[in-house]
């Protein structure tokens, strides 16, 4: 199985960017970890980020027929960009959303999530363990 996971805005500032919400993990570190954890359960990860909106609804695009799986921590983009919503529909694809922080518990604006209407599930405020959680929901 091969697994997209798809790191949006501001992520790779983890381990800078507020620690006390995000933890002090880097994202290469985070990807480090899943690829190891992947290893066990006979997933390829394949590992993007961008700043960038367009950037990555070419990355989910060309998951089809590349992957069997998205697991996306789109970032701020998760309230707002129904340009990455439409894209993640568009290709068909079990995706797994996922955040680092329990975004229910923070300010308003997190709440709500365009993306999760066409994502197969949602796993938030586990920290990195969220990336692990998202393998096994897509491997069980």
């Amino acid at each position: 199985m091969k697994i997209f996971v798809i790191n949006g805005p501001n992520l790779d500032m983890l381990g800078l960017r507020e620690p006390e919400i995000y933890g002090s993990d880097t994202l290469e570190s985070i990807n480090a970890e899943l690829t190891d954890y992947c290893k066990t359960v006979g997933v390829k990860p394949s590992f993007f980020q961008s700043n960038h909106e367009g950037e990555i609804v070419d990355i989910i695009h060309s998951a089809r027929g590349n992957a069997d799986a998205i697991i996306i921590n789109a970032g701020a983009y998760t309230h707002y960009s129904i340009a990455i919503r439409d894209a993640i529909a568009a290709v068909d694809l079990p995706c797994i959303e996922v955040h680092l922080s329990n975004v229910h518990k923070r300010e308003e604006f997190r709440h709500h999530s365009v993306l999760s209407a066409v994502c197969t599930g949602v796993i938030c405020g586990f920290g990195k363990k969220v990336y692990t959680l998202a393998v096994d929901a897509l491997t069980l």
